[in-house]
């Protein structure tokens, strides 16, 4: 009986132990997401610069279409705060057209005081 409280024990530290602590999920390594069908589609993007004011936070991204049609490519900008937390509610998802051997800017401003950080999204 002694054995199976022990075991018991044992296991249960065991799984108390694997727990993982938050952490921020926008390195600056990972502040552009492109799904792999927006990349087959002829589309190139730089990484979104962030402009904290005083007022709302804004970001800009340059977008390019390298194919010989225009193609649409659905974006969202996510934002987060100083500790990596998501802020809510999220942008609504939009659109845009890019010629084709042309490029355009993708701007976004944060709704929210305090935004630190932002991701750009892009499919199609």
């Amino acid at each position: 009986m002694l054995r199976g409280w022990t075991a018991a024990w044992v296991v249960l530290m065991l799984l108390a132990g694997c727990s993982s602590k938050p952490s921020i999920p926008v390195n600056d390594d990972q502040t552009l997401v492109m799904e792999s069908s927006v990349l087959a589609a002829g589309i190139t993007a730089d990484k979104p610069s962030l402009t904290v004011s005083e007022t709302n936070p804004s970001a800009s991204s340059s977008l390019f279409n390298e194919r010989d049609e225009p193609v649409t490519v659905h974006y969202r900008f996510f934002w987060y705060d100083a500790r990596g937390l998501e802020m809510h509610p999220l942008e609504a998802p939009r659109s845009v057209t890019i010629p084709a051997k042309s490029g355009i800017t993708l701007y976004g401003s944060a709704n929210y005081l305090g935004a630190h950080k932002v991701r750009l999204y892009l499919y199609l």
